[in-house]
């Protein structure tokens, strides 16, 4: 019988540092097997080789957390504006839960469920509403016999803390992290102020995801860190950002960037600069340390490779690489073998190749959240006169 694995906050108490995973949503969509737009993740039914492969690949890079590929597949986002899958949710997070754990079970990685914002919060649908929904997840993950719980992805607290209210009565760890940046949340709650309220909720790992550059999230955890202390509770801290830079962004992110989602290849983190990430990341007492859309399983490898001297290993992806491009002291041209070294990549400003392009853009910025007519969402397809009110409110932004 295998020895069982040390669980999340075991790791977690006694100081270790738990490497998340990356951004599968953005990998598989630039794959072909995930629809930009309604991202949700029936990939993990309808092509299960390509989502075993991608958590296979992180593992391989040194993540000890297979998140099951639940974005999004909540009943109600699955049907959102005319989005027809032949699966139910149920089918879909299944799937999802199998393929990470199936990953998991090759080497140290944990298995964690998660749950995300709905479009039926954002309708003003009731607290028991939504938790309605979040309680289908839930038994899914409490049948698959995940070994976590993480509530993620959300621009709103309130809908965070219901989140948090459901899961945490399977009586499993439960992490919360928001898509937040240092401004707060969409309704202007502060970032200390939306960790207390997660903790009190019952989370005790809280930080944030997506929408962000990592040195942003990272300020804004340290924000969370100090509100948490501040009020005298205790939790720990995670944070799984963006691959992008984005400090153009405004509180909503880089959904409000021109550029997203088809053109933000131009703003992708190298792998020197998520070595800096790491240790930053480290450096603030964050121990859960992971990625969210645009990370790639050399983006994690990176991070595993910066944070090896504390977890005492590098991970098997690193066999073929070497600290700092060691490889290439093997290289033909004398010119390249002079960049294996740490000093050359750390100090590299990388051009972009694009004349004329601009450093930064200007972020569309429509300003409507929850409770704005344009935020109702709908089962029936966006029509063609929908759309053409949006083009032509978009040529006033």
């Amino acid at each position: 019988m295998a020895p069982t694995k040390k669980g999340i906050l075991e790791r977690l108490n006694a100081g270790e540092i738990v490497i998340g995973d990356g951004g599968f949503v953005f990998a598989l969509e630039k794959r072909g097997y995930v629809k930009a737009g309604p991202w949700t993740p029936e990939a993990a039914a309808e092509h299960p080789e390509a989502v075993r492969q991608l958590h296979r690949e992180f593992l391989r890079a040194g993540a000890n957390v297979m998140q099951t590929f639940t974005f999004y597949a909540s009943d109600d986002k699955l049907e959102n504006r005319g989005n027809k899958l032949a699966l139910t949710g149920a089918q879909i997070n299944e799937a999802a839960c199998d393929l990470a754990r199936e990953v998991a079970n090759e080497g140290d990685a944990l298995v964690a469920g998660g749950v995300s914002q709905t479009p039926s919060y954002l309708s003003c649908k009731s607290d028991k509403e939504v938790k309605a929904i979040f309680k289908k997840q839930l038994d899914v993950f409490t049948k698959k016999n995940v070994d976590f719980l993480i509530a993620e992805y959300f621009e709103h607290v309130e809908e965070a803390v219901w989140a948090v209210e459901v899961l945490k009565g399977s009586g499993k760890p439960v992490a919360a992290t928001l898509c937040i940046g240092p401004e707060g949340d969409m309704h202007g709650n502060s970032p200390g102020d939306c960790a207390v309220k997660l903790v009190k909720a019952g989370a005790q790992i809280v930080g944030v995801n997506c929408h962000f550059d990592p040195l942003t999230c990272v300020k804004t955890v340290k924000l969370m860190k100090e509100g948490v202390e501040k009020a005298g509770l205790k939790a720990h801290y995670m944070v799984q950002p963006l691959a992008f830079h984005t400090p153009d962004c405004n509180c909503q992110g880089f959904i409000d960037l021109p550029e997203f989602p088809f053109a933000l290849e131009p703003r992708i983190l190298t792998r020197w600069d998520m070595h800096q990430y790491a240790r930053e990341a480290y450096n603030a007492g964050i121990r859960y340390i992971g990625g969210c859309c645009g990370y790639e399983p050399y983006h994690i490898r990176a991070v595993s490779e910066e944070l090896a001297p504390e977890r005492g290993f590098l991970p098997a992806a690193s066999e073929k690489h070497g600290m700092w491009g060691a490889g290439l002291e093997m290289h033909t041209k004398p010119w390249v073998r002079a960049r294996a070294r740490r000093d050359y990549w750390q100090n590299l400003k990388p051009a972009s190749g694009r004349p004329l392009c601009p450093s930064m853009s200007t972020p569309a910025s429509w300003g409507v959240t929850r409770g704005h007519a344009d935020l109702m969402q709908q089962k029936e397809a966006t029509s063609k006169d929908q759309l053409k009110q949006l083009f032509d409110r978009s040529k006033n932004h």
